[in-house]
């Protein structure tokens, strides 16, 4: 399914759609480029989930959770060389748990995933405008 965003507002819009349909257990990569949108679909998928916590960009700290109405792990891939150092983090229990998981830069770990593996991929066009294609998502 593609879908365009025009603005932050719209990519927040289009997230809390996503985050409804969303259900434990689910992890969804995340695909794009920086700055095209991956924090703020995110940041759409918390509220749909209750969560008023703030969310940020976890590249420094690699691993967000936040509690709502299902606990939220917000994976941030960027500082990882691959699927060898991603197993040294210990986070099976996040991955595969009773949470939701977001993976940005969820390229570096692909190997790693399971086949039913979820994905949100945001292109930034010439326009500026976002197109947000999902892939085992269904609104």
């Amino acid at each position: 399914m593609e879908l365009l965003s025009h603005s932050f507002e719209e990519t927040l819009q289009w997230g809390k759609k996503v985050g409804k349909s969303l259900k434990p257990g689910d992890i969804i990569a995340l695909k794009g480029d920086l700055g095209a949108g991956k924090t703020s679909i995110t940041k759409g998928i918390a509220k749909s989930l209750g969560i008023e916590d703030e969310i940020t960009s976890p590249t420094y700290t690699i691993v967000s959770e936040y509690e709502g109405s299902i606990p939220l792990y917000h994976m941030d891939m960027y500082r990882i060389s691959g699927v060898e150092e991603f197993e040294m983090l210990g986070v099976d229990e996040l991955l595969f748990g009773k949470g939701i998981t977001l993976i940005e830069w969820s390229e570096r770990i692909l190997e790693y995933l399971p086949e039913d593996c979820k994905s949100i991929s945001i292109q930034i066009m010439e326009s500026g405008v976002r197109k947000i294609i999902l892939e085992g998502i269904s609104l």
